[in-house]
């Protein structure tokens, strides 16, 4: 039986434009990152859906609605599915916590398999060990459907390089996932191919 899963980040928000990190924390979605997610639910209108799983933050759960359209379909909020922790970093500016924390910032984004957080946030082994069970799960109980995940970049990261057994050291080499930027995913049995990584063809011109 083949399983497709559909992932996604969320559509832009207004803490991205602003460059301040969220993580667990929210902030709402911009014109630009809900109009990505329209012509993203647009482009997937004609997928037929069997479930839809959303990190339970706010901004991936109104992402979420947007790619829903009017099919009858619950969203299911899974805690397991949100943004890496950042602890005392959350809505701050990347350059103040650079400034701050030059160590610790440069391995969060060059060194994630290093990453020791003295934030009171996670590292990047622990978003491992809480997001990769609950992909299995969904996997494991969706065998021949097809399901929609939204999330967030690292998390989503974290979930493409489980897929594609590449090491936590190359976490964030291309391809980068912007906005509403979409994966798809075969599993058919053991065998695992990803189609797509990180395609951004839904976007247009403004």
């Amino acid at each position: 039986m083949k399983t497709t899963l559909y992932l996604t980040r969320h559509g832009q928000t207004e803490w991205n434009i602003e460059q301040r990190l969220q993580g667990h924390q929210d902030s709402p979605l911009t014109e630009l990152g809900l109009q990505h997610a329209a012509w993203l639910s647009e482009s997937m209108s004609g997928i037929s859906l069997d479930a839809i799983y959303a990190s339970s933050s706010p901004r991936t759960l109104r992402t979420a609605q947007i790619l829903r359209r009017d099919r009858t379909i619950d969203i299911v909020p899974e805690d397991a599915l949100k943004e890496i922790s950042m602890g005392s970093w959350e809505g701050q500016r990347n350059s103040d916590i650079e400034a701050h924390s030059p160590d610790g910032h440069f391995d969060f984004w060059n060194n994630p398999h290093q990453y020791v957080p003295t934030n009171g946030g996670e590292s990047y082994h622990d978003l491992q060990r809480r997001v990769i069970p609950k992909i299995q799960d969904i996997i494991a109980s969706s065998e021949g459907k097809n399901v929609l995940i939204v999330t967030h970049a690292a998390t989503l990261k974290v979930i493409m390089a489980f897929f594609e057994g590449r090491e936590l050291a190359n976490l964030w080499l291309p391809p980068i996932v912007h906005s509403t930027a979409l994966c798809k995913v075969v599993c058919e049995g053991d065998q695992i191919t990803v189609e797509l990584y990180g395609d951004t063809s839904h976007y247009r011109e403004n």
